[in-house]
């Protein structure tokens, strides 16, 4: 049977056993009875409790050897040491799926993570798939089935409708399904990993992404345990046109140790996380209120291609609040064409048509000019969405009538845009805009982030992925090369340096400067000394003989002094370049994803403003273009105050091929730090400085393997 069979029978079971059942409904084993009784569900529920006869007036089993029937699915209520031989039992009777309700397992330390290998070990000689341990379960709001002890039920049930929530975290899940009910969205499934000793989030979004019901799944992540499974499952939602809505915690210190401590798991690195998640089409959020604003847009499944905002308003005031957040966040909101502006200015002279349209307080006496200035957003303007700024007058039920005499023939005869409003008043009127397909928010800056949000994914569709450059394994030295070393290793993968030689005598060093012509670099060359400037041996600007005598002598004494035990081969001799624009490249091995590539500005530009891009490796030139121009300070690279621009293209074949390098070079590639890469101006190249190779000992993997 597929993990996607065994899915159904957990979401979907037309049988459940509930073992450790209880008479209590505030109990963990009573709490799934009472919901699902409560719900209506029409399978068959099968208690099992060796105390008592019946169990919230069904009949209950004293064993699970005595049930009737081999239960599609079970949920396990009953303490960590009765685990084993429940699994045994379950086994035997041949259930293939169970809900470990359970907690005391890896959560809890070294002894509880052995227990838990050990009952993943027994659930798999028993041909049974295991959600947990310490989860909060599943529901399926379609057929009333509640495999979850979850008290956010008690406050009312989820609504059905098309968003799945798949979460590590029980609680967590459970509050984004309590807010997306409060919301008035439906979200009708629920799933929820715990430890993921077995089933993981990413088998969840796998299953949501097949499921027909379900068109944008939210997804909560405290670690991510199966990287390849992840990523697949996001590119299979992408292919099926289903957004995956991602929130992952453990972003800051203490975040991350309470995600270790929470579900006995490592967090990986919060930016390269944030990275290749998103590269798999996954939209990466940092509050759950924000996930919903983007839920509650998804759900109607309009993705307009267009990436451009008209913004329609009764206030220039908020018109001038929803531009400012438009454009902090890159949402375009083009002017309208002068054509289009001259007709709303005939109409109502006083007017703003540019856009902001600013159809003033005006409309409230006519609504003619609202479906106007809207028509003209969505006609002349072209825009991907249009948002009516109406506050408190959309809210008024003598108002609604005519704002949805004016809107709603425009939702029917732009049936591939988006209308929205932001409107303030009681859900039953703001209900009807809803169910005339008008998008209803109370904040102007909510509604201008969750229609960016659509609107990117929208354009993102019927987009081939750029395709990946071919890999070929990479020969490395046995241990970590000098400077030297590094950079002829890097040019076989054809990643350039300045021009440069390694000596052992003063002579030598002459000789390479004065072939070169002054002025030159002089740097130690050790494997040992990754950091040769904190130790002043690195020398700049060195014009003659005499200063590369000098040179020579103190950076020799200086490794001496500092480094008396690091293995020392020369002196590297380099030609001092000068212009273009310093940048940082670098590989940084990701213990989940492997090794992943930095893109930055050098100096501080990366140190005070952590201004980089990050991608998993390998990608293609066109990848890696996309990543320079994407930082914040890609404005530098394109020349200002009279700079010529960067050679970008140069940039990003460098950046390209350091990627393929680094996916070739295998597990013992640690690091790779070219800092600084010297952009030249256009059509002039780009070229290393300085490059530091880290590489784990061919002897310590030897061992490893």
């Amino acid at each position: 049977m597929t993990t996607l069979a065994h899915i159904d029978g957990l979401v979907a079971p037309r049988s459940v056993a509930v073992i450790g059942a209880s008479d209590d409904v505030t109990r963990i084993g009573g709490r799934p009875i009472a919901a699902m009784l409560r719900a209506g569900y029409a399978g068959r529920i099968l208690p099992v409790n060796p105390r008592r006869e019946m169990v919230q007036g069904l009949p209950c089993y004293a064993s699970v050897d005595d049930l009737p029937e081999a239960p599609d699915a079970a949920l396990i209520a009953v303490p960590a040491k009765l685990v084993p031989e429940t699994l045994a039992a379950l086994g035997r009777k041949g259930c293939k799926v169970a809900t470990l309700f359970s907690a005391g397992f890896a959560e809890v330390g070294a002894e509880g993570e052995a227990a838990q290998h050990a009952l993943i070990d027994m659930a798999r000689e028993n041909g049974i798939r295991l959600l947990g341990p310490n989860t909060l379960g599943v529901y399926n709001v379609d057929i009333g089935y509640y495999g979850t002890f979850s008290s956010s039920l008690d406050t009312g049930l989820p609504k059905p409708g098309n968003i799945g929530i798949a979460s590590q975290s029980g609680a967590f899940g459970a509050h984004l399904g309590a807010l997306a009910r409060d919301r008035g969205l439906g979200s009708s499934i629920l799933i929820t990993t715990g430890n993921e000793a077995d089933i993981t989030v990413a088998d969840a979004i796998h299953w949501m992404a097949e499921c027909e019901t379900i068109d944008v799944i939210c997804t909560y992540m405290e670690a991510i345990n199966q990287a390849p499974a992840l990523l697949a499952a996001l590119d299979e939602a992408r292919a099926a046109g289903k957004p995956v809505l991602a929130l992952k915690s453990g972003r800051s210190a203490v975040g991350a140790r309470a995600a270790a401590s929470h579900t006995a798991s490592l967090t990986g690195d919060a930016i390269v996380a944030d990275a290749v998640l998103a590269d798999h089409g996954a939209i990466i959020l940092r509050d759950p209120e924000t996930m919903m604003d983007i839920a509650y847009a998804a759900s109607k499944r309009v993705f307009p291609a267009q990436h451009s905002l008209g913004i329609v308003t009764v206030s220039g005031g908020a018109g001038i609040v929803a531009s400012d957040e438009a454009e902090r966040i890159g949402l375009p909101i083009p002017t309208m064409p002068e054509a289009a502006q001259a007709a709303l200015k005939a109409v109502l002279p006083y007017a703003s048509p540019v856009n902001p349209l600013d159809c003033t307080a005006q409309a409230l006496n006519d609504p003619s000019l609202l479906e106007q200035f809207t028509r003209a957003g969505l006609e002349d303007g072209g825009y991907g969405a249009i948002l009516c700024f109406l506050t408190y007058v959309a809210g008024s039920r003598s108002m609604s009538d005519v704002i949805l005499q004016a809107l709603a023939p425009l939702r029917e005869a732009f049936p591939d845009r988006i209308i929205a409003i932001c409107a303030l008043g009681e859900g039953e009127v703001l209900r009807r805009y809803d169910d005339a397909g008008l998008l209803v928010f109370n904040d102007p800056c909510r509604a201008v982030r969750a229609l960016d949000a659509v609107l990117r994914l929208g354009a993102a569709r019927g987009q081939a992925a750029a395709p990946l450059p071919e890999v070929t394994p990479v020969g490395l030295p046995t241990g970590t090369p000098d400077e030297a070393a590094s950079k002829a290793l890097l040019a076989h993968a054809g990643i350039a340096a300045a021009p440069e030689c390694g000596v052992q005598d003063v002579e030598a060093a002459i000789e390479a400067a004065e072939g070169f012509g002054y002025p030159v670099v002089m740097k130690i060359l050790s494997p040992d000394i990754l950091h040769k400037s904190d130790i002043g041996a690195v020398k700049l600007n060195i014009r003659d003989a005499k200063g590369v005598r000098a040179v020579y002598a103190a950076i020799l004494a200086a490794a001496a002094e500092h480094a008396p035990h690091a293995v020392v081969n020369g002196v590297l001799v380099a030609k001092q370049l000068s212009g273009g624009v310093e940048c940082l490249m670098g590989i940084n091995r990701d213990p989940t994803f492997g090794p992943v590539a930095v893109f930055g500005l050098g100096g501080i530009f990366v140190e005070v403003l952590n201004d980089v891009a990050v991608r998993a490796c390998p990608f293609g030139p066109e990848t890696a273009r996309e990543m320079i121009l994407s930082i914040r300070g890609a404005a530098i690279l394109q020349g200002v105050r009279g700079q010529p621009p960067a050679d970008i293209d140069a940039l990003a074949q460098m950046l390209s091929r350091l990627s393929v390098f680094a996916a070739g070079a295998g597990e013992r590639l640690v690091s790779i730090d070219l800092n600084p890469v010297l952009a030249m101006p256009v059509g002039q190249g780009a070229c290393a400085l300085d490059a530091i190779i880290e590489l784990e000992p061919a002897e310590a993997m030897t061992d490893a393997d």
